[in-house]
């Protein structure tokens, strides 16, 4: 294939390996979502208790945390396919599990207290699979593509990611009604098989050379030292820290779903797609118009407008509204996230990228479960719309503080 042209919005999708890494990304996050909805939808049910549902970040956050460096180092040193190769088998381990434990009658033999330790068991296993599979899969994509389109591939990895955001819990809930709990945890367990078939589809590529070889913790405080230092890395995946970890309402839209709106399982899962929905299509008008051109005034932008949006959300006490807040939170959101990716993408040294990716994903994807705790946490404490309402606030609270620090940045040029 010939040199890319960097204005072609479909650049990345003319590459066959990427295009089966992106069908991953999105059917792992469709399985993986699914999952998250209808178990939490259930334990509300069986607890009646919001911070049951901020446990389950809880359970996987913390192995996640604990594994993930190390995650990013045999990223960095090993086939990146057979890291995300074996994490699957064990995540796929885990959702039969879950399937087994969900089997009528099960739970007849345990108390209320005893379920739930069986439950986030299996949550903790899924987070320290996850501490593997994160790291390996984000440094593995900029080898599947020319440096000259990283903008490109961030913004369709990033709409598929979407979209899987979007069939994931919009489906969950019409799947939870139409074949139960048990056959919708099948479902999962298929798409996780099919991931494996994709990812044995992409071709071995060349493990770098590492430039700096040392011990296990000295390859460990590089990374993170990396990344401490390059200032603009830093700040990126600091305001989507602190924007998930305070703006987040996935959690806890159950209780928002049941207690406040009032619209029940099919609710829950349009309330749960908005933002995503909202991502989706904004990612799409990004293909063509990427944001990465002023692409820190863009960046703050768009986390102040999460925060904002977010407020909306905790004051609407009307369905339609609070859709519209969530599917705001979610375009604004996009923004952030092709912004962060592509810098990910551009700045780490190619030996280098599975532990920068691993300590993103400690900052970033495990702040989703962090978060969720906080969540489950601040809605047990000061009641649901308070906390929420704080969230956001927290959130405007921390753009300012960014922006004020930041303001030298607003020069650089992604793309």
């Amino acid at each position: 294939m010939g040199y890319p042209n960097p204005n072609d919005p479909y650049a990345a999708l003319r590459y066959y390996e990427f295009r089966y890494f992106i069908a991953n990304s999105f059917l792992f996050t469709v399985g993986f979502l699914i999952q998250e909805v209808i178990v939490g939808y259930e334990l509300y049910k069986l607890t009646h208790d919001p911070l049951s549902l901020g446990l389950i970040g809880l359970a996987e956050v913390v192995p996640f945390v604990l594994v993930s460096l190390f995650g990013g180092y045999v990223a960095d040193r090993y086939d990146k396919r057979n890291v995300l190769r074996i994490s699957l088998v064990i995540i796929i381990l885990a959702s039969f599990i879950l399937y087994l434990i969900f089997q009528p009658g099960f739970f007849d033999y345990y108390t209320l207290r005893g379920r739930l330790a069986l439950i986030y068991s299996v949550f903790f296993l899924i987070g320290a699979a996850k501490g593997f599979y994160s790291p390996s899969s984000s440094s593995l994509k900029p080898f599947l593509v020319p440096r000259a389109i990283y903008h490109n591939s961030s913004t369709w990895s990033s709409s598929f990611w979407q979209a899987g955001s979007v069939m994931g819990p919009g489906i969950a809930g019409f799947l939870y009604v139409l074949i139960g709990l048990t056959h919708t945890l099948l479902v999962v367990i298929g798409c996780f098989v099919v991931c494996l078939f994709l990812i044995s589809m992409i071709d071995k590529k060349p493990i770098p050379v590492a430039t700096n070889p040392g011990t296990i913790w000295q390859n460990l405080r590089e990374g993170l030292s990396f990344v401490f230092k390059t200032r603009i890395v830093f700040y990126a995946i600091s305001l989507d820290l602190f924007s998930v970890l305070f703006g987040g309402v996935v959690a806890i839209l159950p209780v928002f779903a049941e207690d406040i709106l009032h619209v029940g399982p099919e609710g829950l899962g349009l309330l749960r797609a908005a933002p995503s929905v909202g991502a989706l299509l904004t990612m799409f008008f990004m293909a063509y118009y990427p944001p990465t051109h002023t692409a820190w005034r863009n960046m703050l932008v768009a986390v102040a407008g999460f925060g904002i949006f977010t407020i909306l959300f905790a004051l609407s006490e009307y369905f339609w509204l609070s859709c519209f807040a969530l599917f705001m939170t979610g375009s604004c959101d996009s923004v952030s996230v092709i912004i962060r990716q592509t810098i990910l993408q551009i700045y780490p040294p190619d030996e280098m990228r599975g532990r920068v990716a691993a300590v993103n994903g400690i900052f970033v994807s495990s702040s989703n479960e962090l978060g969720a705790f906080e969540s489950g946490v601040g809605a047990k404490l000061l009641g649901t719309v308070p906390s929420v309402l704080l969230g956001g606030v927290v959130t405007v609270g921390v753009v300012s503080w960014i922006y004020v620090r930041s303001r030298d940045l607003f020069g650089v040029r992604l793309s």
